[in-house]
């Protein structure tokens, strides 16, 4: 059989785990799902869609944006960093994979403490989901690759790729994280079309980049989790960034310049 054989060639098989495979079904049809609730205007519950899409709760619990957001990303960093004391037997993928997973929250952490500049609040209901899904997915991610490390190498070895990609992803996401946060003045909280970079091709260049850095990270992987969380993953950012766009069209009429799109230049 010739096809069976194919992913073979690029992936370590799947490890004997229910753990790893219910997981990756979980992740895969739970990303798909949101990224589609975003195109049909059910939001998740931050940054300039909080109480955009659903029925306003006055009661609704909330935490000030840079809690909320330092909330969501440091779990996985501490997850990514204590995996080095949790699984000693580790090889050099392993390394990668986990250094990249650490590296990537990290900037994260960073960026929410010294970078950025926040206008609101954000639902706990979204934050605790969204920490859910980074910690459960950053865990299994190297969960699936510790156990893969008595299978053999895929015959076509994709992980110094990966880094490429990872920094790649890693850098043009923190610039246009930069572009973002100089549109805004301290304590200003109005939103402005931004400039620079790719933004004046797409509207959403960082998330693109993060799906660089994603896909960075399944290629040091080569595991059939992180290559399913990686596709979830995009269909999610796919899904916010059409909601982005049409946010700012919504915003700003015809000062929105129409050939700027959604997520890939040129094509969408």
């Amino acid at each position: 059989m010739i096809l069976p054989s194919i992913p073979l060639n690029f992936l370590f098989p799947p490890p004997p785990s229910l753990f790893v495979t219910t997981m990756s079904v979980i992740g895969i049809s739970s990303l798909t799902n949101a990224g589609y609730m975003e195109i049909k205007g059910k939001h998740m519950q931050y940054s300039k869609f909080l109480n955009e899409g659903v029925a306003k709760k006055e009661d609704q619990m909330k935490l000030s944006s840079r809690t909320g957001m330092f909330l969501l990303y440091s779990p996985s960093f501490f997850v990514g960093l204590s995996s080095f004391l949790v699984f000693p037997d580790r090889d050099l993928r392993f390394v990668l994979l986990a250094s990249a997973l650490t590296i990537h929250f990290l900037k994260r952490v960073l960026e929410v403490l010294f970078l950025h500049k926040y206008s609101g609040s954000m639902a706990l209901e979204s934050t605790l989901i969204i920490t859910s899904s980074y910690t459960f997915s950053t865990a299994t991610m190297i969960y699936a690759q510790y156990l893969s490390r008595d299978f053999p190498t895929p015959s076509i070895d994709l992980q110094y790729v990966g880094v490429g990609l990872f920094v790649i992803g890693i850098i043009g996401n923190f610039y246009h994280h930069r572009i973002l946060a100089s549109l805004r003045k301290e304590g200003g909280k109005e939103y402005k079309i931004p400039q620079g970079g790719l933004f004046d091709l797409v509207i959403c260049p960082h998330y693109l980049f993060e799906i660089f850095g994603y896909i960075g990270m399944s290629c040091i992987s080569q595991t059939l989790y992180a290559f399913a969380f990686t596709v979830g993953t995009l269909f999610y950012l796919m899904g916010r960034s059409y909601a982005t766009r049409e946010w700012y069209i919504s915003k700003f009429g015809d000062k929105f310049p129409k050939d700027v799109k959604v997520l890939v230049p040129y094509v969408f």
